[in-house]
């Protein structure tokens, strides 16, 4: 199965960080902070201005961005998880 965005949502993966290990402690899942880098998975249909003129997207598939820890709506496809995310809430992209 497929998802495809509408309007000027974007479908991103989180990039999970390597698991660290310091003093021996193993710290579970439900306590680790969710990574707020995220690979750009799929883009939607786009904005249009007043005129009904395309905006362009300011991101593009493949690139790695920072979004809120909290932000977006997850959504779950084929046992992988992605985030639904309107552009405006992404916060950057990493170069």
């Amino acid at each position: 199965m497929k998802i495809k965005p509408l309007g000027e949502r974007v479908l991103v993966q989180r990039i999970e960080e390597d698991e660290q290990v310091r003093g021996g402690i193993i710290i579970p899942d439900s306590a680790k902070e969710k990574s707020q880098e995220a690979k750009v998975i799929a883009l939607g249909t786009g904005k249009k201005d007043e005129s009904g003129k395309a905006i362009a997207f300011e991101v593009a598939v493949g690139d790695r961005v920072l979004i809120s820890q909290y932000g977006g709506t997850p959504v779950k496809v084929d046992d992988k998880e992605f985030i639904l995310i309107d552009q405006d809430s992404i916060l950057g992209i990493l170069k």
